[in-house]
């Protein structure tokens, strides 16, 4: 078996490849480059310049996603993986509660389930935004991004309405949500789509029959579709080589068999089928959302006794001055991050199951039972003891199949997470997609993998 080349002999051309005497060059691109967002190393030989020969290092960002979860409670990893794709951490929030609860065998709620899809679509729409913009910038078409950067603002808005914040947001729940929707949430996620569109529509103008963004694009980056399947790449990158396959169709969860969507696919596999796979995608996201949106069920709404409710504070003195009489059914003013979790909202989007959600502020103000049942969930040593087992669920991420294995042993804590990032393998097979180009032609095709550091990196 030969030796494998050391990184000092690749950068020195001592090793298998480089012949004696060879005029060829070492370059080492990253990771302090801009394209390759401070954490990826290429390590390139070039014949002028074209790359011979490409070796591609991660492990610059390395945060110990896995074994971090498996350090608190089950709801504990909740922020952990807003960090996976933090572009789109609301898909990855719902893989992992998923994996939790089917090991439970936990059914959310419908209007759940809805809220699930909405959500992410959102989120899948914010991600392509960012790649496709952030791409174009790369190649010199600096209006393009802002252009996206203002799209992705109008669902960044959206977002924060319903999470309480933009980026980094911790909004599912094992057996639900946070809270549910604000009540004038569907007027504005239509009127953001409008403008979304509208930008869309502007975008293509500017790219699509771009001579110049076509020449960088066209015919560049292309890895086969018998390389893409060998590589267990998904998501846009397996569409752009004509495979329709999407978690959403192929294994559908949520409410996604319910609603009428395509899968755009492409057949070139180039970095411009990706980049016309993205924006397919993203119209039908919105299709998707709209859809759900329609169709969503309500739940049941519990009429206030008195016709007037009360601040939390008032609501927990009453309670401990016996004061309890119809105290249950008085409606509680929660402060701006805990609106939308409301009783009869907590009831719409959360499972009936104490074992692991957290009852609604007006059960743990006003009952000593409530208050006893939040202070199981989340005291060291009680909290959610799914039972001994394993259990694996796939989402379809904004990069391809994203999957959460985890396994308990029965304790208050994951015995084992662990994920299945999509980035992953396009990243492996990214010096297939650069050797034998043009050195320039490194950033579009590293652009059109979409490499998210926190996912790749875990």
């Amino acid at each position: 078996m030969a030796r494998a080349t050391t990184t000092r002999e690749f950068m020195l051309g001592e090793g298998a490849g480089t012949g004696a005497g060879s005029q060829n060059i070492h370059v080492g691109v990253g990771p302090a480059h801009p394209a390759m967002h401070g954490i990826i190393r290429i390590q390139a030989e070039l014949d002028g310049e074209v790359i011979v020969k490409a070796d591609v290092e991660i492990g610059y960002l390395h945060r110990a996603f896995e074994k971090d979860c498996e350090v608190g409670g089950w709801n504990n990893a909740i922020p952990y993986t807003d960090r996976l794709n933090y572009v789109s951490p609301l898909i990855n929030n719902f893989g992992y509660a998923s994996a939790v609860e089917k090991l439970l065998g936990i059914d959310i709620t419908e209007r759940c389930k809805y809220i699930r899809v909405i959500t992410s679509e959102i989120s899948r729409i914010c991600d392509h935004l960012t790649c496709i913009g952030a791409s174009a910038m790369e190649l010199g078409a600096f209006t393009v991004f802002l252009y996206m950067i203002k799209a992705r603002e109008f669902l960044w808005e959206l977002v924060e309405d319903v999470t309480g914040a933009r980026l980094t947001i911790s909004y599912g729940r094992v057996g639900g949500v946070k809270a549910d929707l604000p009540p004038d949430f569907g007027d504005k996620m239509r009127a953001a789509f409008k403008q979304v569109r509208e930008v869309l529509d502007e975008v293509h103008r500017l790219l699509t029959g771009n001579r110049i963004f076509m020449d960088r694009m066209v015919g560049v980056g292309v890895l086969s579709r018998e390389e893409t399947i060998a590589y267990a790449i998904t998501g846009p990158l397996l569409r752009a080589v004509g495979v329709p396959y999407d978690v959403r169709r192929a294994q559908p969860y949520y409410v996604y068999d319910r609603l009428d969507w395509e899968v755009p696919t492409q057949t070139a596999g180039d970095n411009f089928a990706r980049y016309l796979v993205r924006m397919a995608e993203m119209e039908q996201s919105m299709r998707i959302a709209e859809q759900a949106l329609d169709q969503i069920p309500g739940g049941p709404i519990n009429v206030d006794h008195q016709g007037c409710p009360i601040d939390p504070a008032t609501y927990v003195d009453q309670g401990k001055q016996g004061k309890t009489e119809g105290l249950l059914l008085v409606p509680i003013t929660l402060s701006p991050n805990l609106q939308g979790s409301e009783r009869h909202a907590h009831q719409r989007v959360n499972a009936a199951d104490k074992r692991v959600v957290l009852p609604p502020k007006e059960t743990t103000y006003g009952s000593i039972e409530g208050l006893m049942n939040h202070f199981m969930l989340i005291m060291e040593g009680y909290g959610i003891r799914p039972p001994a087992g394993e259990a694996y669920f796939a989402v379809e991420g904004a990069n391809g199949e994203l999957g959460f294995y985890v396994v308990s042993d029965g304790t208050d804590r994951p015995y084992r997470v662990r994920c299945r990032p999509p980035c992953l393998p396009p990243m492996a097979a990214l010096h297939r997609m650069i050797e034998g180009e043009m050195v320039a032609d490194l950033v579009p095709t590293f652009g059109s993998v979409n490499m998210i550091g926190g996912e790749l990196d875990r």
